[in-house]
């Protein structure tokens, strides 16, 4: 690619984000706080390293950790014209290497995947005559994870009876009989865990040089996002994956840092610059996404940031955050669904608007105030688009026209496809399954538009085929209902936080300092995904029993009159 054109591509970057796309030779550490554009900024980076010689695209390797980040880094790619670049998560990136290398290797093709890990630990609690809830079963399948990511042995792990918290109710020494079960039983039925494909890669590339040979000269520049949630095992590997090369570029926001429970650690992040000395370092600290007022009152939660300084906005003043006391939770949700109606009614689109909260169990009434108004909202890890059965047939029906083309231009032929299922231009009046399937038809339909332009049937079977494996689903017309950790990523222009009350935000068993400041990180988390209002709440009762306010409401009063 020609100068102008390599430079065409730092267009638009403000001067940090230009120096952290230039920085394209050794270890580069971008610390980028919310909002500030780092998606934006490594997937231009990685474009200009291609556009100016320093990358040969198929020996990128750009590494997430959910395949909805994966997702959208490919779209970003594709849009500058990079598409070859390889953009995996970690356990993608592992489950490859380990298909491919284990027949060779043992003769035999890599053991399956477990469905669930939480059924087979059920399993075999049942067999020791202990009987679990899913809760509890969730439970045990985290301590699990957090054990090998943290890449402790069973021998190891035992060695902390004291100090870990009692998990799913069990005593510690039930707990480890019923991992060690777990262990023996997926030997005995020849089965991984998503933890075990780590765990096995790693292995194997430290036990075959001729593997590790082979990784290491396919990929040569890696990419990290989200660099505060790795884990000592996703370390570990990447170090065999990078050698004794120094071309990484990371980026993160240790104020982010809200899943040490899964056993990651902003360490490897704060930490760079002393294991890689002479790194270049960037602080992106121009928040482009919220309003002045809520970067204000984000700041007020960060009095130990990790950036270069607290976060500044390039947006304008915008309404102030509210904070709101309610009698219960009832009280709450009604009040709260009453304002996503007055906002609707005013012209805010239901997809510009969501509620957050700690707990998946806290939706429960909003869902039926929401109901009761007869507004559409899509709960956040409920029913998968991709899975919807119109979704299905839609699909089917588009690769269809793709192996034989009509001819129709790309929307029309689209539009098609989606009348024939049942979708008219105007949504229907009724509420429930026919207004949910009329959104899930008119999102795929929206789809067309995210494509480069001169795109044909193909290039959009192509992307629902990559969208659908990666998990990237569309944005639909409805509210949005989500728990803060499963919001990480996004944004919306009105987002409300209910249940600011002890015992659900700090949640009741953070009960250590590091627990309390990783509560404290999650609600800046949550605060940032607003773009231009914030509604917060808390309630006084809470199911007949009295509820204190969250400790952290002290924090953000005083920001209230800025």
């Amino acid at each position: 690619m020609a100068t102008s054109s390599a430079e065409q591509v730092l267009e638009g970057l403000d001067p940090n984000q230009k120096v952290a796309a230039q920085s394209l030779v050794g270890p580069t550490v971008i610390l980028a706080g919310a909002g500030t554009g780092k998606t934006r900024t490594i997937t231009h980076r990685i474009a200009y390293g291609i556009a100016t010689g320093h990358f040969a695209a198929n020996r990128v390797l750009a590494l997430t950790y959910t395949n909805r980040a994966a997702g959208e880094l490919r779209a970003r790619l594709r849009q500058l014209g990079v598409g070859a670049v390889s953009v995996r998560t970690f356990h993608a990136a592992a489950l490859a290497q380990l298909e491919y290398f284990w027949p060779q290797l043992v003769g035999v093709p890599a053991p399956s995947i477990l469905d669930s890990k939480a059924k087979l630990i059920g399993q075999v609690a049942k067999a020791m005559s202990i009987n679990l809830d899913q809760a509890a079963l969730r439970d045990l399948a985290s301590e699990i994870e957090w054990r090998k990511y943290s890449m402790l042995s069973m021998e190891e792990y035992a060695l902390l009876a004291d100090s870990r918290a009692q998990v799913a109710g069990l005593s510690f020494a039930k707990n480890l009989e019923i991992q060690q079960g777990y262990e023996q039983e997926k030997i005995r039925i020849q089965r991984l865990d998503w933890e075990d494909v780590l765990i096995l890669t790693l292995g194997l590339l430290k036990a075959e040089p001729r593997a590790l040979s082979h990784v290491q000269s396919q990929y040569r520049f890696f990419t990290v996002d989200e660099y505060q949630d790795i884990s000592p095992l996703q370390h570990a590997l990447l170090d065999q994956w990078l050698g004794s090369h120094a071309e990484l570029c990371v980026v993160g926001d240790p104020n982010q840092t809200i899943y040490s429970f899964t056993g990651a650690s902003s360490e490897f992040l704060r930490s760079f610059p002393d294991r890689f000395p002479g790194a270049t370092v960037v602080d992106l600290i121009t928040n482009y996404r919220s309003s002045k007022q809520i970067v204000a009152f984000a700041n007020r939660l960060t009095s130990d940031s990790a950036l270069g300084g607290d976060l500044e906005a390039a947006g304008g003043a915008g309404t102030a955050p509210t904070i709101d006391s309610f009698d219960s939770t009832i009280a709450q949700a009604k009040a709260v669904a009453k304002a996503i109606n007055e906002a609707i009614q005013a012209g805010v689109p239901r997809s510009d608007i969501a509620v957050l909260y700690r707990i998946n169990s806290q939706s429960e009434e909003l869902e039926r105030s929401l109901d009761d108004l007869g507004i559409a909202y899509q709960l956040r890890g409920g029913e998968r688009f991709f899975a919807r059965p119109e979704i299905r047939t839609a699909v089917q029906l588009i690769r269809a026209e793709a192996l034989s083309p009509s001819g129709k231009p790309l929307d029309h032929a689209v539009s098609d496809i989606v009348r024939s299922l049942g979708w008219q231009q105007q949504r229907p009046t009724q509420q429930g399954a026919v207004a949910s399937k009329w959104e899930a038809l008119n999102a795929l339909l929206s789809m067309v538009d995210e494509l480069p332009e001169g795109s044909g049937i193909k290039e959009f079977a192509l992307e629902l085929a990559d969208r659908a494996h990666s998990q990237h689903e569309p944005t639909q017309e409805a509210v949005t209902l989500s728990t803060i950790h499963a919001a990480k990523g996004l944004e919306w222009p009105m987002v409300f936080i209910i249940g600011l009350n002890e015992g659900y935000l700090p949640i009741t068993y953070a009960k250590t300092d590091a627990a309390i400041q990783e509560e404290k990180r999650l609600l800046y988390v949550g605060i940032t995904r607003a773009k231009a209002q914030l509604r917060l709440s808390f309630v006084n009762q809470d199911k007949g029993r009295d509820r204190s306010v969250s400790r952290f409401i002290a924090l953000l009063q005083s920001g209230l009159a800025q």
